[in-house]
């Protein structure tokens, strides 16, 4: 309920008028219910057909009139609310674009994807039809005070009846908020599981993954099921209550009206307009507590997505060079996970004037992929400053920044679009015969050239589904399609042949010529073995630098200018 009230109070007119149209249509539909009376009354009675005459036209008046303020209702909720879920849909996919890495990477994948999707159960329970039928809600009151008017017993009869059953499904909500949100939390196992599945089918098999898998899904699928079976049960209950109540409303209205009857303070038609009009001022009631599970399951929905837009978001503008040359220092620098008991290292200062040269080695775990993640702006140090040029990397503005480096990640992932939707995405001004150079730099000019669509073949699953060797070659031809002054690699030569090791070892060479600086993260000795500098992560928790000069033997020392 607490989205419906915002949803009203972002459009205090039209919620005015949905009041106004709710009143009038709930005004109009106290006439079926008079005519009932009336011809029972007055038209059974003396047989007057001018009388059924006049009732039935005024009646059918009444009912047209109320279905076109109906309708109207429907079409002023329609809109208000397509532009809420439009927004909150733009709004939600736009920041698990834009949040930081660092706080994103926190939310399992399986629930971010269960997040988005969650989206479509708001929109599902919010729908035009149900938001009417809550506003008609509190016009029940309307119905019981006509009630009231006719005959008090039989007034106060419907009023318990309604009174009952709207407490009944404000407790039965409550009690279905935790089944329901551990639904959301197992789904997203679930969703995780079934990706696994797909994605690492061939490791499936390959390794005989199969029994672990099927345990796994095995406990998956028996958890869910009994959550859905009490929340079904619930469900059903409420289904029952609202059926029971109904029925049993009818019956003691009939036989307290009965009594009345047969005592002379109330007429058959009366009687049996009154029943009608209880049965019409519980519908509302029932309706809603039958949409009771369902906003359960919408509020779960808002309430991640909310978690998600809570998140700290890149920022949109910051500091921007004219001339960017290269320049990186790291002042105190220190990075820690969340939970961990130790930093993966600290107190790491040194100074990389332009086109400096430095290479970073340590074993698997060291902290290689993640000092690479805080060059590239993916993540912020736990303490110190990192700075390009003399500004602190977090005072840059992001997507800029991101033009001025050559980043190539060591598990390169893509966009689901094309070869030349992926290239061209850190520069789209890249003209083609740029890119075509930025292809045959990469070595890549063979894949693509062997495709039968060329550039505009599909990349799908993300790239997963190409060889390590072409997705490193595409990333390096997409790590080349900006202007960089400074290079970011992290393992380049991984996974490749002999002619892509030489196409790297070439392109490094390249923009080491162009006054690049360069960082590279290696294991590779060819690479190891022309370095200068060498920055050894595995010393902990302050990394050493290891400066090789010609003609002396290595020396180890902290960290500092080179």
């Amino acid at each position: 309920m607490e989205e419906l009230y915002r949803r009203f109070a972002g459009h205090p007119w039209i919620t005015a008028e949905l009041l106004l149209a709710s009143l009038i249509a709930n005004v109009l539909a106290l006439a079926s219910s008079l005519f009932v009376i009336q011809v029972l009354n007055r038209y059974v009675a003396y047989g007057v057909g001018a009388t059924l005459a006049t009732l039935t036209v005024g009646v059918i008046a009444a009912v047209l009139l109320e279905v076109l303020f109906r309708h109207a209702r429907l079409l002023l909720a329609a809109g208000m609310i397509g532009e809420n879920d439009e927004n909150r849909a733009v709004g939600a996919f736009g920041i698990m674009l834009s949040a930081k890495w660092s706080a994103l990477s926190k939310m399992p994948a399986g629930l971010r994807r269960e997040t988005l999707r969650g989206l479509d159960t708001v929109e599902t329970v919010y729908n035009a039809n149900n938001v009417t039928a809550v506003l008609d809600v509190p016009f029940a009151l309307l119905l019981v005070l006509a009630l009231v008017l006719l005959s008090p017993p039989l007034g106060a009869i419907a009023a318990a009846f309604i009174l009952a059953v709207f407490i009944f499904s404000i407790v039965s909500q409550r009690l279905m908020r935790r089944p329901m949100q551990r639904l959301t939390e197992v789904s997203s196992v679930g969703n995780t599981l079934a990706s696994a599945a797909d994605q690492a089918a061939e490791t499936v098999r390959a390794f005989n993954g199969h029994d672990q898998m099927m345990n796994a899904w095995r406990k998956y699928v028996s958890v869910v099921q009994g959550l859905r079976r009490k929340i079904g049960a619930g469900q059903g209950m409420t289904q029952t209550v609202s059926y029971t109540a109904q029925t049993l409303m009818g019956v003691a209205i009939i036989a307290v009206g009965a009594v009345l009857v047969t005592l002379g303070h109330l007429d058959v038609g009366t009687m049996i307009g009154c029943n009608i009009l209880a049965s019409r001022a519980l519908g509302p009631i029932t309706k809603f507590a039958q949409l009771n599970d369902q906003m359960a399951r919408a509020a779960q929905a808002i309430q991640r997505v909310r978690a998600l837009v809570d998140m700290p978001t890149e920022p949109d503008g910051g500091t921007v060079f004219n001339n960017f040359r290269g320049g990186i220092e790291f002042r105190d620098v220190a990075f820690a996970y969340p939970g961990k008991t130790e930093p993966l290292f600290e107190s790491t200062t040194l100074k990389l004037a332009p086109g400096s040269v430095l290479m970073v080695t340590g074993k698997n775990g060291s902290g290689k992929t993640t000092f690479a993640r805080l060059l590239a702006g993916l993540l912020e140090p736990t303490r110190g400053q990192i700075l390009a040029d003399g500004v602190d990397l977090r005072q840059i503005e992001p997507r800029w920044w991101r033009t001025q480096i050559a980043y190539l990640p060591q598990e390169p992932t893509f966009l689901n679009g094309t070869i030349r939707e992926n290239l061209t995405a850190l520069n789209p001004d890249i003209d083609d015969e740029a890119l075509s150079r930025v292809i045959a730099r990469a070595g890549l000019a063979p894949f693509v050239n062997s495709s039968p669509k060329g550039l505009d073949a599909e990349i799908v699953g993300n790239g997963h589904a190409l060889s390590l060797g072409i997705r490193r070659r595409l990333a390096l031809a997409r790590a080349l399609s900006g202007t960089p002054q400074l290079a970011v690699f992290d393992e380049p030569t991984e996974a490749l042949d002999a002619d892509g090791c030489a196409a790297v070892y070439a392109v490094m060479h390249d923009l080491s010529q162009q006054g690049a600086t360069m960082i590279v993260f290696s294991h590779d000795p060819a690479l190891l073995r022309g370095a200068r500098a060498i920055l050894d992560l595995n010393s902990k928790p302050v990394p050493k630098m290891v400066v090789v000069n010609e003609g002396a033997a290595d020396q180890a020392q902290p960290v500092r200018r080179i």
